[in-house]
């Protein structure tokens, strides 16, 4: 591995998820031109000398670029950077969000769509989309207070909400993110006390009919502020995690 390439790994060690991180910079150095087109990517091992990594690590970062699209191995030979190794659609996946950095990053997207959608939801809304929105708030307040984690139920309300934009591109967006944009794996409930869970619950459920109201009472600006509050609170829940990952460590 030559001096350049190596330093393509230098922070490795540093990210929590080695696989993602791993998998990260490679995709970095791929969309930056860095690893270029028909270039042959350093071997395992010396990929595993560079980072610290293990082998199983850094196959798992190789399968994630192989299955992007990004690289392609040849029998004997190693992997290799693409011909074409831009992706022609994009996606998010749950394997995308390993890492509370990747939610935070879903997140950081969420609000960009988001604000924009539910204000234009408060002013182009039908009464349609008025019945299915509430619709959909009602079967995430059950399935909140049934102590689940809603994680479908609440997907469906927030695409509701783009549904009645009346701009189909807001929702085909959202599709292609699936239920990965609401990451039922980082939600935390197992941990949580009885107690803790209520008021959660109770947060989740204020949030959430905030945003509804707004929306129905055709206040534009009262829609973005909710949205944008509710998506923000969630990822100052998600710093506190990492906060206490980083501490436990």
């Amino acid at each position: 591995m030559t001096e350049k390439e190596a330093s393509l790994f230098n922070m490795i060690q540093q990210t929590p998820n080695l696989r993602s991180g791993l998998a990260d910079t490679l995709i970095a150095q791929i969309e930056s031109g860095d690893l270029k087109p028909g270039q042959r990517l350093p071997t395992e091992q010396a990929i595993m000398t560079a980072t610290g990594v293990s082998r199983t690590v850094v196959r798992e970062a190789l399968a994630t670029l192989r299955a992007k699209g990004l690289i392609n191995t040849r029998q004997g030979l190693g992997a290799f950077v693409a011909n074409d190794p831009n992706p022609r659609s994009f996606s998010i996946v749950p394997n995308d969000l390993e890492s509370i950095d990747e939610v935070l990053r879903v997140l950081e997207l969420r609000l960009g769509i988001e604000v924009e959608a539910a204000g234009l939801a408060s002013v182009r809304r039908t009464d349609e989309d008025i019945v299915r929105i509430k619709e959909r708030l009602d079967a995430l307040d059950a399935a909140i207070a049934a102590g689940g984690y809603g994680a479908e139920e609440d997907f469906a309300f927030h695409r509701s909400i783009l549904v009645a934009t009346q701009n189909s591109y807001y929702a085909r967006l959202f599709d292609t993110f699936g239920s990965a944009m609401v990451p039922r794996q980082w939600a935390r409930l197992d941990v949580m006390t009885p107690a803790e869970r209520l008021k959660h619950a109770g947060r989740m459920r204020k949030e959430h009919h905030a945003i509804f109201s707004a929306i129905l009472e055709g206040d534009e600006a009262g829609a973005r502020r909710s949205i944008r509050g509710h998506l923000t609170k969630s990822a100052a829940r998600f710093e506190d995690l990492r906060g206490q990952a980083y501490r436990m460590n």
